[in-house]
């Protein structure tokens, strides 16, 4: 068989002599060759990092490579022996060194010739895109604390408020509470300040759980909120109530209180003291309840069962407190002193009696003739529990002992078992007394308590000077 387009023999390849697919693989590499140009050889800026992780290369020569795979293809379907000749191009040299710019759109460098634009990494964006993270320090343009010219501010701007005064206490009421004073000419010593959230008609009776109130005090109270209820498991409330938000209620006997979490918070610019209690009205039902207290002013700030989403609100309230304009119910000018008993003395739970004298001085100008000597004994976890205690306490008078109340006292049943006395100003007044303990009593530090009280005639009291001494309970 005779070939019928014989190879030429000689030449450089150009000749007549060439045959149709030399020709054809002469004329594609020519238009390869073509289309590179300076700037593929020499490139204006080196390729950055994204260009490297990409490998561009490996793109490219993944087409050519396939595309040269053909063409040889086609050359051994005509003729085996001319690829055969020492003289032929290997074509896989020009397909390798050629790189298509149009192979991969990501392997030209990037416009903006940025190093660090170019290595930054996209970050999520929640719309679903992308949001490339800016260098940190660099200016932004979303007035961000970062921009030139835009006030930084972690400070939120107050919320409306407007001024009130009540007993000579200031505060601020925030925009949407309105105040509701106690009795029809709003003589009381307290005031409901009602949340945004109360129904359209709610009164003072409703402030809880729809509001919060502020009692303020002239004199020690003998009814709640007091101090002593600060500490108490049921010392948020004063009556078996369960105030739920939207359907307050008397409460039945699954009402249970968590003792009281207290801390101490500044308020006003002044130590205050705070109880925080969880309440469950039955299975379904419960609320928290707070108590803030100014001891020494005798003003308190209550809310009961207010809904979580006016706690800001409450506590902008608390915050707005000023003080400085109501009378404080403690004169202090009263020095009480004890004679006969020292702090840790041992005390024995054998009925033998102690034997002690508490004098009150008044240091003051004012002269104290409706006051009353109180001494009571506060609770302690050696004392048997119940009302009943066996323990007494005996006031001497005209030679002889007369018994006295000595547990459980508190503000009211002070003023009812007290002593009377009259303290003009310079003068002193001592009161004797005997305490017996029995073996009802375990060991313990007991804390005795002694005041000097005077009622207001409004079933309140101002006190006019205090002294406590710890005792050691010793059994016998």
């Amino acid at each position: 068989m005779t070939d019928k387009l014989p190879r030429r023999s000689g030449g450089d390849g150009d000749g007549p002599d060439d045959t149709p697919m030399e020709r054809l693989l002469r004329e594609a590499m020519n238009a390869r060759a073509t289309r590179i140009t300076a700037h593929d050889l020499r490139p204006a800026a080196p390729p950055s990092r994204r260009v490297r992780r990409l490998r561009p290369v490996h793109l490219a020569a993944v087409p050519l490579f396939g595309l040269a795979a053909a063409l040889a293809f086609g050359v051994l379907g005509f003729r085996g022996d001319t690829v055969a000749g020492d003289r032929d191009p290997g074509p896989a040299a020009t397909v390798t060194a050629t790189v298509s710019p149009s192979a991969s759109p990501t392997a030209e460098p990037t416009p903006s010739g940025s190093p660090t634009a170019a290595a930054t990494s996209p970050a999520a964006d929640p719309t679903g895109g992308s949001v490339t993270e800016a260098p940190v320090g660099a200016p932004s343009t979303t007035g961000t604390p970062g921009t030139p010219g835009t006030p930084t501010t972690t400070t939120p701007p107050a919320a409306p408020s407007t001024p009130y005064t009540f007993r000579g206490v200031k505060l601020r009421i925030p925009e949407g509470w309105r105040p509701v004073a106690e009795g029809a000419q709003g003589e009381g010593m307290r005031l409901c300040l009602l949340s945004p959230g109360a129904p359209a008609g709610a009164a003072y009776k409703d402030c809880d759980p729809y509001g919060a109130k502020l009692a303020v005090y002239d004199a020690e109270p003998v009814t709640w909120p007091s101090m002593a209820d600060l500490d108490a498991s049921g010392g948020w409330g004063h009556q078996p109530y369960c105030p739920v938000w939207g359907n307050p209620h008397p409460a039945d006997d699954q009402l249970k209180s968590s003792p009281p979490v207290r801390t101490t918070p500044t308020v006003a610019g002044r130590p205050a003291r705070k109880s925080q209690w969880q309440v469950t009205c039955n299975a379904k039902e419960s609320f928290t309840a707070q108590m803030w207290a100014l001891p020494k002013d005798q003003v308190y700030v209550t809310a009961i069962g207010l809904k979580s989403d006016y706690q800001a609100g409450l506590q902008a309230i608390v915050n707005s407190l000023d003080v400085s304009g109501h009378t404080s119910p403690y004169a202090n000018d009263v020095s009480v002193s004890v004679t006969g008993l020292t702090a840790g003395q041992k005390v024995p739970n054998d009925g033998t009696p102690v034997e002690f004298a508490v004098t009150f001085k008044n240091t003051g100008k004012t002269n104290y003739t409706t006051t009353k000597a109180v001494v009571y004994a506060d609770p302690y976890p050696g004392a048997p529990p119940g009302t009943k205690r066996t323990a007494t306490l005996d006031r001497r008078q005209d030679g002889a002992w007369s018994p006295m109340e000595l547990w459980g006292l508190n503000s009211f049943s002070g003023l009812e078992n007290g002593y009377p006395v009259s303290v003009a100003p310079g003068q002193s007044v001592t009161v004797n007394y005997r305490l017996t303990l029995t073996t009802d009593y375990g060991p313990g530090t007991l804390p005795l308590v002694m005041r000097l009280e005077m009622s207001d005639g409004s079933g309140s009291y101002r006190l006019a000077g205090e002294s406590t001494v710890q005792l050691q309970v010793v059994a016998k």
